[in-house]
């Protein structure tokens, strides 16, 4: 076979895949975007405004979680995928090789702001203060025997862990696997506990491997609850049992200051302020991922990629900070705006 064959053979095929994309696609002239139930509410938000103010349709917008909303995003190309998706942690290195495999080739990243990971309860219980080191005691599967070593965790109440707290049943309601929810709840709130705990940085410098073993494994005898990705869930179950605690993201509390108060977490309690001032540990970045490769086929996703990151949406006035959104500072905004205007791909070394 020759060289120039073969050439011909590739540009006829890939002329063939933009051809079939491009008939695909006349079967679809709405936007569609899956992901993170945390930042679902402030791109629904962008996607209402979108439709009112576009001429374009309004985006269907599905809460998948952040890692179901990822291999849906990265499965391909074409109609039948996502155009973008919604994430509560900046993408993992492996998924942007999964997308780059499936052809999925230029992954626009789009940060849109901060949010906390809150750990709240109902209004009519005494408001809760722990520490990092009291919420990994609460919900990891093993922790520190008398002898130090990782023993089943025995702790049934919240006495049980420290006598100045209250002698209730410890029930967490949280996030399941798929959730970048979890991801940041292990990373934020677990890990970070597990370091306070002399036995546990002991087992750090001994056996790395026991230790992130340890803090990213959760009790399965019904103290950490798997509550779905459904937040709006957690807050009713929350409502109907005073003494159950709930992990989401500061806007669903924010939402719900009527039923709802945060747990003070190191001494910070969950607020815009101590969020955006870095005061409160449990800060995180938001993210949206938008598909190149959809732009100038999918009607309008490039104007929404415009909407998400203008003034009137993430500024600091905007009305995503509206919805709980942690604005970005005025600088960074502008960078992350000039990125999503100009469709900047995320460089393949990015995330190493």
């Amino acid at each position: 076979m020759t060289k120039t064959f073969m050439i011909g053979t590739a540009v006829v095929a890939a002329a063939m895949t933009v051809g079939a994309f491009g008939a695909q696609a006349q079967t679809r002239d709405q936007i569609r975007i899956v992901g993170s139930s945390t930042v679902y509410p402030f791109t629904t938000a962008v996607a209402e405004q979108f439709g009112k103010t576009s001429g374009f349709k309004t985006p269907v917008v599905e809460s998948t979680g952040t890692g179901g909303g990822m291999k849906l995003f990265c499965a391909g190309v074409g109609a039948e995928h996502p155009d973008a998706t919604n994430a509560s942690r900046r993408m993992k290195g492996s998924e942007l090789e999964s997308c780059v495999k499936n052809g999925v080739k230029d992954v626009v990243e789009i940060k849109v702001g901060f949010d906390g990971l809150t750990m709240a309860h109902s209004k009519a219980s005494p408001a809760m203060k722990l520490t990092m080191a009291q919420f990994f005691l609460a919900i990891a599967k093993e922790v520190p025997g008398a002898d130090g070593k990782l023993v089943a965790n025995p702790n049934k109440t919240w006495a049980d862990i420290d006598k100045s707290l209250p002698a209730t049943k410890i029930e967490v309601l949280g996030p399941p696997p798929t959730s970048g929810t979890r991801d940041s709840m292990h990373e934020l709130f677990m890990e970070a506990g597990a370091e306070q705990i002399p036995a546990m940085k002991d087992l750090k410098k001994a056996d790395a491997k026991a230790f992130e073993k340890a803090w990213k494994s959760l009790r399965e005898d019904g103290a950490y609850i798997e509550a779905g990705e459904n937040d709006n869930v957690i807050v009713q179950k929350l409502e109907a049992n005073k003494n159950a605690f709930g992990i989401f993201g500061y806007s669903f509390l924010e939402e719900n200051a009527a039923k709802l108060q945060g747990v003070a977490m190191d001494g910070a309690v969950p607020t815009y302020e101590s969020i955006a001032g870095g005061k409160y540990k449990g800060s995180r970045a938001l993210f949206i991922y938008i598909k190149k490769q959809h732009v100038g086929v999918i009607p309008g996703l490039d104007k929404f990629a415009a909407e998400y990151v203008s003034p009137k949406a993430i500024g600091e006035d905007g009305y995503l900070a509206s919805k709980g959104l942690v604005t970005l500072p005025k600088e960074e905004a502008a960078a992350v705006a000039k990125a999503a205007t100009s469709l900047t791909p995320l460089a393949a070394d990015a995330l190493k």
